[in-house]
């Protein structure tokens, strides 16, 4: 699957105002923890690609992401699979080792077809992001940003990781 992203800093309580007169839905709120990996073969961080394993209320996600396909957004190809907690011991007979953990609040909002997360980032601060699946969602993203009042240079294509790494 593609995975469109526009990824910028905020203050969480004004976007909250601001996604609420726009009408963008609240879906929910939850704890995750993403622990992210590397391996001697491969150096993803090289490659500019990703390998986590995600928890969110005791359910588990592995998931690939690839090289960044695009210079004004994160869109890459992502793969992810729903696993279980046993998925970190495979990881590492297979001799993948953690490098770093990142965890974060996040608040689950729906505007049109594009989901928007408010993300409260252990060590890094507050950031939305928006997300879509297809190239076409791209554009409607720049509007959004727009309608919000969010300047561009308050993006990044750069992911937690990078950034607690920078």
């Amino acid at each position: 699957m593609l995975e469109v992203e526009i990824k910028a800093k905020i203050e969480i309580e004004p976007m909250e105002k601001k996604l609420g007169e726009l009408g963008a839905e609240f879906i929910n709120r939850t704890h995750q923890k993403d622990v992210y990996f590397r391996h001697p073969c491969h150096d993803f961080k090289k490659t500019d690609e990703a390998l986590r394993v995600r928890e969110v209320k005791d359910e588990y996600f592995l998931t690939y992401k690839g090289a960044k396909l695009d210079p004004e957004t994160k869109t890459r190809k992502e793969i992810q699979i729903r696993v279980e907690k046993g998925v970190f011991n495979l990881l590492k007979s297979l001799g993948f080792s953690p490098i770093r953990e990142v965890e974060k609040w996040r608040s689950f909002y729906q505007w049109k077809d594009l989901r928007i997360y408010l993300d409260e980032v252990r060590g890094l601060g507050n950031f939305m992001e928006l997300e879509g699946t297809s190239w076409k969602h791209k554009e409607k993203m720049f509007e959004l940003l727009q309608k919000l009042g969010i300047e561009k240079r308050k993006l990044t294509r750069n992911s937690y990781l990078e950034l607690l790494e920078s």
